[in-house]
């Protein structure tokens, strides 16, 4: 089996590593990749949300599976966007929306009795400052959208 391991990561070099020890792995590639996938995989220097240059790839080498690693691509429609080409390991659009919509997944929860934290949602700065001060205690403060991790802030209870 050919495979392309989307993403530049430890995610995708931890994947590559188990991956390579497979029978049925013939050929990997990852892409971009990184200093540790270039040791047990074919890096390939394509932007993962370039679709046009991950399908070419896929067509010109004979992919059999695309593994996609980062949230982004998911989040942008590669998964609609290959459908048909290879298989592709990941949700596509709308169900990558719970992990790239933090409203998305909130209200989803609340509307499926899915227990969480409570919540609520602001579009002007001004709102949201009077809510925290009027609403003592420590507040996680999450931006909707991908952050790469970073769009958390914790309030102190001052």
């Amino acid at each position: 089996m050919n495979i392309l391991i989307l993403g530049s990561g430890g995610r995708e070099h931890a994947i590559a590593w188990q991956l390579k020890r497979s029978e049925s792995a013939n050929n990997l590639w990852c892409a971009p990749g990184n200093a540790g996938t270039a040791a047990i995989t074919s890096n390939v220097n394509i932007d993962p949300l370039d679709f046009g240059a991950i399908k070419n790839f896929i067509q010109d080498t004979g992919i059999d599976l695309i593994i996609v690693g980062p949230e982004a691509p998911l989040a942008a429609g590669i998964a609609d966007y290959l459908d048909g080409t290879c298989l592709v390991f990941g949700p596509q659009s709308a169900g990558a929306k719970i992990e790239s919509s933090k409203l998305f997944a909130k209200q989803f929860m609340q509307r499926n009795g899915i227990s969480t934290a409570e919540f609520a949602l602001f579009d002007d700065y001004g709102k949201a400052r009077r809510f925290l001060k009027e609403n003592s205690g420590s507040w996680v403060i999450k931006a909707d959208g991908l952050a790469a991790g970073k769009g958390v802030f914790v309030t102190n209870s001052t």
